[in-house]
């Protein structure tokens, strides 16, 4: 009886130990996808956060950036303006928070009070798919004026035709053709 109890037992171990590898583990809410050279994550989690990427201007210049970038995309437009106020820590006037929207993805921004010791780095960036040579030309001119070419639009490889540049407000874009 003891034999039967203990055979019992490792059966239903082993079947389970088989089952607990197919099933994904249930504290990380992702499926993993493979494919020949790709695997991707999805969280699925319900529960979800905004997120936007949020730029801090310490030239007191975040206005003047934000209607720059809503001039160069489509279906871009300034969601939220908050400026600050006599007596408050920033220039009165100047944005102490606004949000808006680039073709569709949401930005904020402030001008900062405090001068930190850190500003923009090209390690992060905006990537723009250019529908065109036409679109793609026309934003590495406008993003570059007054600014800094760090790659010229050329064939790097990687694309048949890339550019990065940074602003004049400092912030880094590349630029790629579809």
């Amino acid at each position: 009886m003891k034999q039967i109890a203990s055979l019992f037992f490792i059966t239903m171990m082993a079947l389970s130990c088989s089952e607990m590898e197919k099933a994904p583990e249930p504290h990380t809410n992702q499926e993993m996808t493979k494919d020949k050279n790709e695997i991707s994550m999805k969280n699925t989690s319900e529960a979800s956060a905004d997120i936007a990427t949020f730029l801090t201007f310490q030239k007191q210049d975040a206005e003047e950036a934000m209607n720059f970038y809503i001039s160069l995309f489509e279906n871009s437009e300034i969601v939220e303006l908050k400026r600050w106020e006599v007596g408050g820590p920033g220039k009165e006037g100047t944005v102490m928070h606004a949000s808006f929207n680039l073709n569709g993805k949401l930005y904020m921004c402030s001008d900062s009070p405090a001068i930190h010791e850190w500003g923009f780095t090209p390690a992060v960036s905006n990537f723009v798919e250019c529908i065109d040579e036409n679109q793609q030309t026309k934003l590495f001119e406008q993003l570059s004026d007054e600014g800094k070419v760090m790659m010229p639009l050329d064939n790097y490889g990687f694309s048949q035709r890339f550019g990065f540049v940074e602003d004049r407000f400092g912030i880094s874009w590349q630029l790629n053709l579809k």
